[in-house]
Parts: structure tokens; sequence; C-alpha cells
């Protein structure tokens, strides 16, 4: 039978974000900002397990195990997210996960992510031929600038989307797309459109966003609260 994987990398020194430390283990909401990742897919019972890609050095997500949901660690991290995510295919290979799983590759940083919509991508998803991914619709006006900082042009937004994650393909059809498309890509959906392959666009959440900038946690947070009092978190 086929079996769904989740990928985090996690290896990322977010840079972006301040305070001085990796964006993932900033606490949000009571708790490291990872474990509203992980927990969100321990609720999802079609994946049979999480593995969560470190930078090699990484001692935190340890110090924090007593209060994560069950997961899988690889010591793995590698300068690119790409590098990162090549290398947990590869750990999940040699474990002996088979080729034509799937494995579902999410942003760490994308805490806000519900079951809900996990499960939605992988039952849009487990009878495509590609895979796919959560996406937005965007919603606002597009500009494109110039080098003076000023508008060159207004495009069409009419088929543009956000791309989001978890972004669901086959472990071995995502580890090949890889190494064609290399380190440069910033997303798997990338790496499959290099080797001429068209995944499908699921609508996601405004919610689902990655959180970047120092604002974005406060916002995480109050999302994360209403939540929690809506009996939903």
């Amino acid at each position: 039978a086929t079996r769904y994987w989740g990928l985090i990398p996690c290896a990322g020194t977010g840079t972006r974000a301040g305070a001085g430390q990796p964006k993932q283990y900033r606490e949000v909401a009571g708790q490291a900002l990872v474990l509203h990742t992980l927990q969100a897919f321990a609720q999802v019972d079609a994946i049979a397990a999480t593995l969560v890609a470190l930078a090699p050095d990484d001692t935190v997500l340890e110090t924090l195990a007593s209060g994560a949901p069950a997961c899988q660690v690889a010591y793995c991290g590698a300068d690119s997210r790409a590098g990162t995510v090549a290398n947990g295919l590869a750990a999940l290979l040699a474990q002996g996960v088979n080729e034509m799983d799937w494995v579902l590759v999410h942003d760490a940083a994308r805490c806000l992510i519900t079951s809900e919509l996990i499960q939605k991508l992988i039952d849009t998803c487990l009878q495509d031929d590609v895979g796919g991914l959560l996406a937005q619709p965007l919603p606002d006006t597009l500009k494109a600038g110039d080098d003076d900082g000023r508008v060159a042009a207004t495009l069409t937004r009419a088929d543009k989307w956000l791309a989001q994650t978890p972004q669901m393909f086959r472990i071995g059809a995502l580890r090949d797309a890889l190494m064609v498309a290399g380190s440069a890509v910033t997303d798997e959906s990338s790496a499959m459109e290099a080797v001429g392959l068209r995944p499908r666009l699921v609508a996601g959440s405004a919610q689902n966003f990655k959180v970047t900038f120092p604002e974005d946690f406060e916002l995480a947070e109050a999302v994360l609260l209403a939540r929690r009092r809506k009996g939903q978190a």
C-alpha cells in the first residue's frame, strides 16, 4: 500500500526574523514555532511518520523533545533548502521507504498549517500522476518595479498563485527532479516543473503564511491563540 511521509526542512538560520536565533525555535503562543507545525502533521492519520531535517550542529530540537509530537530526526541540513530536502529524501530511502510513496514537504515556519489542509492536499493529489501543492490565488494588484523603485507595469493577477506548502510528490520522482534542477530552486514544485511536469494547484488558506519577518510572529500568535479559544488547537 502507498504510504505518506512528512518532511520538514528545518536547517535555516532565520536571519530575516531577527532575535538572533533560528526562527523555528522562537516561542509562539507558548511553544517553539516548529512544534505547532509538527503538531498539525501528527494529527493526520494518513501520514506514517514525519522526518525533520536539521542542521548537523542543531541541538535545540532535542531539548524540546519532551513536548514535541512524535517525529524522526535526521541531521542532514545543507546550504540550500533544495539540498536539505534532497538529503531528507535520501534519509527516508535509506530506512527502506518506497520510492513510489508520497512525501509532503513543508516549511517549518508555516506554523499555522492545519491537519485539515494537509488532508485536503492528500485527498486531492493521491490519484494525480504528478502531485501538487497548496497555493493561494493572488488577492492583490500585482506591480512590477524598476531599478528606481517605481512602478514599471501592472500585471494581471487572474492566473497568479502564491505557492505554499505542503508540496506533495512521489519520493523517487522528487529526488530525480531535484538532481536535475539543482540547488537554486526555492520549492519542490519548481524542481518538478524543471523536468517538464505540471503540479496541481490546491487552494490553501491565507492563514498558512510563512513566518519570516518580526511582525509575522505577532500575527501567528494571534491566530494560534484565537484557534485555542475556539478549541481548534
